[in-house]
């Protein structure tokens, strides 16, 4: 076991010790030829990635070498949409929004409720084989799959409405998201009493004690599934509380274009199910 742990560790130094030997040229070429640009996206990374707890070298490793680069290239626009918004606590209660956010969620989670055995079975006929999946009914607005009619309408504030599939034992890395026009909600259809959660900001939140969890994904997180079985979550996304609704929703609904191409590398080891001609279910 610990000649594992040291192996590992070893691997885990060589591969940030050659980010590093990548990253050191090319910021002294931005320091040589754009100073200020560079300074200034440095200055705004460290705003950005400083808002997460856990403060230390893989945080800031990921952030400035690895899967948050993007996050890290976007902070200057992330930092500026939070001043159009009202605080971002990084973790949510829905008690915390506004009456008509929460009852948007709620008509959306009570037909997963009421409908989630057919809809776990319709997403079991057309996952097959694969290691996380998402069946998508809403994609920014654009809608996908069609068989549950509640999904049909365009909502005012909820943007994505879909399903997370990962199979047993099945996890992600530590990672952060794009773009903070909109906070994730996350729902786990079933629940178990075992190792599957969602962890940020210190913190993991396990689906049988909680099963609802929205949260700002562009801190660092990570969702486990040690169960030997799929683990099934309600995945959406929801514009961000702000004084200005419409700003944010027309900024989200500009960029949904390059969100879409954003998130095809977001989710590039995803099996995306989202043709309106997936299977339908029965619902006499």
């Amino acid at each position: 076991g610990s000649r594992f742990a040291r192996g590992k560790m070893t691997r885990t130094l060589r591969k940030t010790l050659r980010k590093f030997a990548i990253a050191i040229p090319l910021l002294a070429l931005g320091f040589y030829f754009i100073p200020i640009l560079t300074s200034v996206f440095i200055v705004l990374g460290l705003i950005d990635v400083l808002r997460n707890d856990r403060k230390d070298l893989s945080l800031f490793s990921g952030y400035f070498l690895g899967n948050g680069l993007f996050t890290w290239l976007l902070s200057p626009f992330n930092l500026l949409v939070d001043l159009f918004c009202y605080r971002n606590p990084g973790v949510w209660k829905l008690e915390q929004f506004a009456e008509d956010y929460q009852r948007e969620v709620n008509e959306v989670l009570d037909v997963f409720k009421e409908r989630k055995d057919e809809i776990i079975a319709d997403i079991d006929a057309n996952f097959g084989a694969g290691r996380r999946g998402m069946y998508v009914y809403q994609w920014y607005g654009k809608h996908k799959i069609d068989n549950v009619a509640e999904f049909n309408k365009d909502f005012k504030y909820i943007k994505t409405i879909a399903v997370s599939v990962f199979s047993k034992r099945e996890s992600t890395s530590w990672h952060f998201g794009p773009l903070r026009l909109s906070l994730r909600i996350l729902y786990n259809l079933l629940p178990v009493k075992a190792e599957v959660f969602v962890e940020c900001n210190g913190a993991r939140n396990y689906w049988h004690d909680n099963p609802l969890y929205i949260f700002d994904d562009t801190l660092l997180h990570r969702s486990v599934n040690e169960y030997d079985g799929r683990r099934y979550c309600v995945f959406m996304d929801i514009i961000r509380p702000s004084p200005f609704p419409g700003l944010i929703a027309g900024l989200l609904a500009i960029v949904s274009v390059s969100v879409e191409r954003i998130n095809s590398m977001f989710y590039k080891n995803w099996k995306m199910l989202g043709s309106s001609k997936a299977k339908k279910v029965e619902t006499t």
